[in-house]
């Protein structure tokens, strides 16, 4: 991944064997991550790089981090379920994400018609930063799939490794399990998942 912000403009996140190739998902959409890059710079965020992308702080907190896919290029809030979003154009991350926290874009002139609207959610969310609020947090009932029951009942070991997770690193090995069509094919992932879970991690971390 890369580490100077300035190499993700020019030669993308550094994640993928896209990486610095006329394919590259940066390149595509480099006029309007530009113009991104623009308007939070203008806001007067500290840039720098966190996870191969550009990530704007303020105040010591995260506030946005700006991404690029192969349909889309977006500009993602942290803290997200502070933000008002008055003008209904938040959307959410992903079918699991909480709150709406995004704001994606398919042309470069996108990014210019809602200057306005992006500098004014970047001065709110900045805002909040500023006076050290934080989202409350939410507690919820993780609902286990039988077959997650069955091993961890059946595994010990297992059983505490999982316990042991954050719920966010729980929730992400139910919702991997959840997407299994069948039982035969959810107690195989499980069986493929346990190694991951036994080192403290997350489904889809390395």
């Amino acid at each position: 991944m890369i580490t100077n912000v300035d190499d993700f403009f020019a030669q993308g996140c550094g994640r993928c064997e896209r990486f610095a190739t006329a394919d590259c998902s940066a390149r595509r959409w480099a006029e309007g991550l530009l113009a991104l890059r623009r308007i939070c710079r203008h806001a007067g965020l500290t840039e720098t790089a966190k996870w191969g992308h550009p990530c704007y702080m303020h105040a010591g907190r995260n506030i946005a981090l700006i991404g690029a896919l192969r349909g889309d290029f977006r500009l993602v809030f942290f803290n997200a379920a502070l933000m008002q979003d008055p003008e209904g154009v938040l959307q959410r991350l992903g079918a699991n994400t909480r709150h709406a926290d995004m704001l994606p874009f398919t042309d470069a002139a996108q990014v210019a018609e809602r200057e306005a609207v992006i500098s004014a959610y970047l001065r709110e969310a900045m805002g909040y930063a500023e006076a050290g609020l934080l989202p409350p947090k939410e507690v919820h009932a993780i609902e286990l799939p039988p077959e997650l029951v069955d091993a961890l009942d059946a595994d010990p070991e297992l059983a505490e490794a999982f316990h042991r997770l954050t719920p966010g690193r729980q929730r992400s090995y139910v919702i991997h399990l959840g997407s299994a069509k069948t039982s035969t094919t959810r107690v195989a992932r499980i069986e493929r998942m346990r190694g991951r879970v036994l080192e403290g991690k997350g489904v889809n971390e390395r």
